[in-house]
């Protein structure tokens, strides 16, 4: 689930130094992301790293999560298994100091994110990126087959996301990251001090924290198939475009999947 560029139709003009440079063997290198999105994007690495190894220290204190007000020790909702060490900050359980790193980088986490929605909203990015239109709404299930079988396209279409891509970010965006954000503030006693009708919203302590940790699950799965689906379409061209702004396109009909390289027009004939 890379951040692909934009729709030929739809794309912003360009100067000639971030203009399409043809490649051999009919590919493509084409301008993807600018500084901004680049840079967000990996403080969001590393504040979302520090995020779940803290938020492991901290769920470690007492990892058990319930409904409601209180917590029954009796009978949890659910019980999570022993973390080891080296996947928590700091190091070896320290409830105090996790909460500081916590919460000093959940702030850096939503500063970040704000400076890119920003941007995207400024730029039009959001919209032309993350918005479906009617033709692709149309076309979800066929995208859910492709996603099925494990296709995805590496010519002129990886310029842009699909109708999946669309869809999950804008849950991300809209549902998930805001449930975490308002789970998370209601558990502060802080901010419960000015703002404690949140938490009876959220159904008492014990249900944001419990909402708090099926948000962060979420996140993590999102994480996993981002990361798959980074490295199945290509790591090093991935990973390339996020770090210098440049992704090679491949020739008109190419697919990552089992038969890497096939054209598509060969695999829809008899």
């Amino acid at each position: 689930m890379t951040d692909a560029a934009d729709p030929p139709a739809e794309a912003a003009p360009r100067t000639d130094a971030r203009a399409d440079r043809p490649l051999s063997r009919g590919r493509t290198d084409t301008w993807r992301h600018p500084a901004t999105v680049r840079i967000t994007h990996w403080l969001n690495v590393i504040a979302v790293v520090v995020l779940l190894m803290s938020g492991l220290n901290i769920l470690a204190a007492h990892p058990h999560l319930y409904w409601g007000i209180r917590s029954t020790f009796a009978d949890p909702w659910l019980s999570t298994p022993t973390v080891p060490d080296w996947l928590l900050i700091p190091q070896g359980r320290n409830l105090a100091e996790a909460r500081n790193w916590h919460f000093l980088f959940a702030w850096v986490f939503v500063a970040n994110g704000l400076v890119y929605l920003a941007f995207a909203l400024v730029t039009g990015r959001f919209r032309r990126r993350l918005t479906p239109t009617g033709g692709e709404l149309r076309g979800f299930w066929p995208s859910v087959k492709e996603h099925a079988r494990f296709h995805f396209p590496t010519d002129d279409h990886a310029r842009a996301y699909n109708v999946i891509q669309k869809l999950t970010y804008l849950a991300m965006v809209l549902v998930v990251l805001p449930l975490m954000l308002v789970t998370g503030l209601s558990m502060s006693p802080g901010f419960n001090a000015v703002g404690g009708v949140l938490l009876e919203i959220m159904g008492g302590r014990q249900s944001a924290r419990t909402l708090h940790f099926i948000s962060a699950g979420l996140i993590v799965a999102f994480i996993v198939v981002h990361v798959g689906l980074v490295i199945w379409t290509g790591f090093f061209n991935n990973m390339r475009s996020m770090i210098t702004g440049w992704f090679v396109i491949q020739p008109p009909g190419s697919t990552a999947g089992p038969k890497v390289g096939r054209r598509r027009d060969e695999e829809d004939a008899p």
